[in-house]
């Protein structure tokens, strides 16, 4: 597992870096517009470093592009076969992603996660763009507007915009499995993704 983590690590610090030099920034203006501090950006290209979910969407809005252009690697097979013990997890305190794969339909971008939320934490965004699609496993899941989330139970589902504030909470003392689907738009700047 570690040697997997590390080549992720590897992967998004490579990512990270490329990105940043194909649009002519610096590590100071990513860290200016993401939030991300210069030293920790630096760990990050070196391959060095854990970063939390709220990172790399941080360095995902700040770049422009979905996450998956940070932590995957661009290849189309004709079958492709993930095995979860190999995935990265990116974490915070509530929430755990793994993502599972990258889909790329007329223009836009899908970006599919087995997503696991801790019993006792939220997880908060302040928003990201595109549009979240939400199917409960196991357990009880509460996501949405912050004052008002919706409460979704095993198989059932629940679609809502990125863009707005929003959590994911377990509704009692038990972990919740659950699938992410982030659907970005087409016109996102995707000009890294090779074709």
């Amino acid at each position: 597992m570690a040697g997997e983590q590390g080549r992720a690590g590897r992967m998004l610090g490579a990512n990270l870096r490329a990105l940043r030099t194909e649009r002519g920034l610096s590590l100071s203006e990513v860290a200016r517009r993401s939030g991300v501090a210069k030293s920790a950006l630096s760990q990050l290209e070196a391959g060095l470093g854990n970063p939390t979910i709220q990172t790399v969407f941080s360095l995902s809005n700040a770049l422009k592009v979905p996450v998956s252009d940070l932590l995957t690697e661009r290849t189309e097979p004709d079958v492709l076969l993930v095995r979860s013990a190999g995935l990265e997890v990116l974490s915070s305190e509530a929430v755990d992603l793994r993502i599972l794969r990258r889909i790329e339909p007329r223009g836009g971008v899908l970006e599919v996660y087995d997503q696991r939320v801790r019993p006792g934490a939220r997880q908060y965004s302040e928003g990201h763009p595109g549009v979240e699609h939400v199917v409960v496993t196991a357990g009880v899941l509460r996501v949405g507007p912050p004052e008002d989330p919706y409460e979704l139970g095993p198989g059932d589902y629940v679609c809502l915009p990125g863009a707005r504030p929003h959590i994911y909470e377990t509704a009692g003392d038990t972990p919740v499995s659950s699938v992410l689907v982030i659907e970005y738009p087409e016109g996102i700047d995707r000009s890294t993704v090779p074709h």
